[in-house]
């Protein structure tokens, strides 16, 4: 039966994500079988395993970390916001459906020997997991119907390390609060405190360590460092999307919709020298940049509405007329069509005027399309004509049919990743000068994609590309891991943190 070792947080985003990560490539480092898990994530970065299931990045990440191939058994329930009161329901991979706030409160418990047999697939394999909460275990409100926090820990019957995050003040007060909303048997379960993201000499918090342990009679495990490390983030509180990038020789702005999805596809120029990559949300934001990224949105139309309000849409057009490359994915391709058609009212009914960047035409449907893929660019034109014949691979993940009028020809030829040779391929996608769209998530991690894509850039604004270098993407991620883990053996008592995990509770 496998250890077990948990990391919760005082609040979102204090960093368990990262810290989970690291403890995974650490236990992997020493010879163990790890993975990672979380029985209910909420994100609207999500990926597709080689069995068709979703499931949330973050625990991608983590079992990238822990070098294993990922499972939906990491993370057995996924909620994918579908507006402000109410989200999309993923429960082993499959769309149980969609449900309010209010609604799925009342009826996740039922979800309970769902989570225990992911859990339990993975014990049977592993010699650690290392699980991850949600948000606050201190989210009074919440306490009573916990599947994620306290309630994974009494289930998994985990030790639990808690988070505070410095670098957003009151790191006392977030932990100390914490511990003293939980009730005597979740305290008795914390067995260590870790301050997170600290910058400067540590020995300026020794008083207040000691006070944390008085007052907590909990040992403070480490202070770890704020760490600038590329992997990819679990949702939208990522500082990727706060704008104020300063511009590089090649400048790509992603356009930041309300409701954006799966912008971890846009990390691998992040990697490129003298490449910036911005987020913008406002017309002012956008300056002029050398290619314009739609990205995925789980709500298409809402989200083509906020770009009509804002002026971007008028701004992405003219840019458009003006010769400029603009590159749609899944979300942001199908809002550049002439049409949206939603007669089954997948994203609230009725029919919509697309951008007019591209002859297609898109129908929703109920139906998620889910698949690793690989293929090849087909024949490309326009600035990016260097990525014709290029291999290429990612994923599905969408609902909708696109329909390719006339004028327009396909981007690109995929299969079924796991399929035979043989398979047949479809096409996918679509293009008209310098319009580019393609439903494919995951099109730029490979090196020859996002370095063919930044050469022809370049040449098009006549700077001299001979020179560029891009990233083995997955390489890259590979040594970011290895970095996070040594910074956290230098900075966490890992003797104790194995005797809280050889102790249990």
């Amino acid at each position: 039966m496998a250890k077990v070792i948990m990391v919760q947080g005082t609040m979102s985003n204090a960093g368990k994500s990262l810290l989970t990560a690291g403890l995974c490539r650490i236990f992997k480092q020493d010879g163990y079988r790890v993975a990672p898990f979380k029985s209910q994530n909420m994100a609207l970065n999500s990926f597709i395993t080689e069995e068709g299931l979703e499931m949330g990045r973050a625990q991608v990440m983590q079992a990238e970390a822990a070098g294993i191939r990922p499972s939906v058994y990491m993370n057995p329930i996924l909620l994918k916001p579908t507006n402000d009161v109410g989200s999309q329901v993923i429960v082993n991979g499959e769309v149980l459906g969609n449900m309010k706030a209010t609604e799925y409160f009342a009826y996740k418990k039922k979800l309970i020997p769902d989570i225990m047999r992911a859990f339990q697939k993975l014990a049977d394999t592993c010699d650690i997991i290392v699980i991850e909460g949600a948000g606050s275990p201190a989210e009074i409100n919440l306490k009573s119907e916990d599947i994620v926090n306290m309630g994974m820990a009494k289930m998994a019957k985990a030790p639990v390390l808690l988070v505070g995050d410095i670098d957003r003040g009151g790191v006392f007060a977030q932990l100390v609060g914490t511990v003293m909303l939980l009730d005597d048997e979740e305290k008795a379960m914390v067995k260590g405190l870790i301050i997170n993201k600290f910058r400067g000499d540590k020995t300026i918090l020794d008083p207040g360590i000691q006070m944390l342990e008085e007052r907590t009679h909990i040992p403070v495990v480490g202070v770890a460092p704020y760490l600038s490390i590329q992997v990819e983030d679990e949702d939208s509180l990522s500082v990727r999307l706060s704008g104020g990038q300063e511009i590089g020789l090649i400048d790509i702005a992603v356009i930041r919709l309300p409701r954006i999805a799966n912008f971890t596809d846009f990390n691998p120029f992040e990697t490129i020298e003298g490449v910036s990559l911005r987020y913008v949300g406002s017309v002012s934001e956008l300056k002029d940049p050398d290619m314009i990224i739609l990205p995925g949105t789980k709500s298409t139309m809402d989200d083509l509405r906020f770009l009509r309000q804002c002026g971007l849409e008028a701004a992405i057009q003219k840019a458009a007329a003006a010769g400029k490359t603009i590159f749609g994915i899944c979300g942001g391709y199908q809002m550049m069509g002439e049409r949206l058609s939603d007669p089954e009212g997948v994203e609230g009914g009725g029919e919509m005027r697309g951008m007019g960047l591209l002859p297609i035409d898109t129908v929703f449907s109920g139906s998620k399309i889910r698949t690793r893929v690989k293929g090849t660019f087909q024949e490309t034109d326009g600035v990016l004509s260097a990525l014709s014949g290029e291999p290429m691979s990612g994923y599905e993940i969408h609902m909708g049919v696109t329909t390719l009028k006339e004028a327009c020809r396909p981007l690109t030829a995929i299969r079924n990743y796991a399929a035979e040779n043989n398979a047949i391929y479809k096409m996918d996608g679509a293009q008209s000068g310098n319009i580019y769209g393609t439903y494919v998530h995951g099109i730029f991690d490979q090196e020859n994609v996002a370095k063919a894509v930044v050469s022809a850039l370049g040449k098009a604004k006549g700077l001299d590309m001979n020179k560029i270098t891009a990233v083995d993407f997955a390489a890259f991620k590979e040594s970011q891991y290895d970095i996070l883990a040594a910074e956290l053996r230098k900075h966490l008592d890992m003797k104790k943190i194995y005797e809280i995990l050889e102790e249990g509770i």
